[in-house]
């Protein structure tokens, strides 16, 4: 059993490597966090026209048609070069939702509007602390019309539409919630920008005022789809903390084999040697995890759930510990707004909370194994 990706998905990998090396260098990203854009308006354009934004949109709705193991592979190297657009939000959150429960016509209108580049989306889900959790969703929806605050929403001050998840039932169970399509743009909308910790990955408060909503699947539903929609989120989003973990490895790397103190290179002391040993560890665990997750959401696999959370899992902790690692080699250089390090120590924690929290994954994965060692 070959557990590699295709020699076609490895080309792509290099395809993809090579054009974010060209248009997505730090010093771009660096453009974003010290400037006032919000994200990379031509990086976004060129990832359109190279096909990524669209690589697991069906052909007959505008995209390549290639699948999501060809997507996970664009994941990665979207972590690896940090890149400041909205790919996550729009790309592993709306255009997922839309596949999963979209209409027809919710397809033929947003779906090539992503994958050429002309509309961004995202996923209102969190109002305020707590993790995923039908009794957590206090924005109404009554004769299609919504009201109530999302926050944060990731992107949310730069979307052309959302996914919303909006209370249509009076108690706390899975089905009474459901979700919405919503145009930004249009009436009854209110959107603020907030401070976070990564710039160059926005986040807003968006107010629902008598905002004229469609619905997005079935009524009562909603938790539902956000389950598995959260889940094949999971492994893309793991994929790219897996990308961004392998780079503030290399960074680390590199930096011991170039510096030199007390006549030596500070990768030939011990206690440097560990600590990349322990990076180097971490990161392949969390691509073994990732892996297995990839072949579960391209097979639409049952052990799909199991697969997603363990991802989710190991990922989020080998970015963090690859991150904060890689400024810990650095020394004191590393804690300097000259130096990289800290872009990719950004990234690293708030892509730990995008899709809840880890203790939140982690309460999910003993709770699927033990449904499922049950059953």
């Amino acid at each position: 059993m070959n557990f590699d990706f295709s020699d076609d998905q490895k080309q792509l990998r290099d395809q993809a490597r090579k054009f974010l090396a060209e248009k997505c260098s730090s010093k771009a990203v660096r453009v974003v966090l010290d400037g006032k854009a919000p994200y990379d308006k031509e990086l976004w354009k060129g990832l359109a026209e190279m096909g990524f934004l669209g690589v697991a949109i069906p052909e007959e709705f505008g995209g390549a048609g290639a699948g999501h193991l060809e997507l996970c592979v664009i994941a990665e190297e979207m972590g690896r070069a940090n890149a400041p657009v909205p790919f996550s939000s729009t790309v592993y959150l709306a255009a997922e939702a839309l596949l999963i429960a979209g209409s027809d016509a919710q397809k033929k209108k947003w779906l090539p509007a992503i994958a050429s580049g002309e509309a961004i989306g995202t996923l209102a889900l969190f109002e305020g602390k707590g993790n995923p959790a039908p009794k957590n969703v206090k924005l109404t929806a009554a004769n299609g019309v919504l009201n109530g605050v999302k926050k944060p929403v990731a992107d949310g001050a730069i979307a052309d539409f959302a996914v919303v998840a909006a209370r249509t039932g009076s108690g706390g169970r899975d089905s009474d919630i459901s979700l919405f399509l919503v145009d930004l743009k249009a009436g009854g909308v209110e959107v603020k920008s907030l401070t976070n910790l990564d710039p160059t990955r926005g986040q807003a408060e968006i107010a629902f005022k008598d905002c004229k909503a469609e619905p997005l699947g079935s009524a009562g539903e909603g938790w539902s789809i956000l389950t598995r929609m959260l889940d094949r989120a999971a492994v893309l989003c793991a994929f790219e903390q897996v990308g961004g973990a392998d780079r503030a490895l290399e960074m680390g790397r590199d930096y011991a084999l170039d510096r030199i103190a007390f006549g030596r290179q500070i990768g030939s002391f011990q206690a440097i040697k560990h600590m990349l040993a322990d990076m180097y560890v971490s990161a392949t665990l969390a691509r073994s995890n990732s892996y297995y997750g990839a072949w579960a959401l391209s097979t639409n696999a049952a052990e799909l759930p199991e697969a997603a959370a363990a991802a989710r899992i190991s990922a989020t902790q080998a970015f963090q510990h690859c991150a904060k690692n890689n400024i810990q080699v650095h020394g004191g250089m590393g804690f300097t707004w000259e130096f990289d390090c800290h872009m990719y120590y950004r990234r690293a924690n708030a892509m730990a909370l995008g899709l809840g929290s880890l203790s939140y994954w982690e309460d999910q994965l003993i709770e699927r194994m033990r449904r499922k060692n049950a059953a």
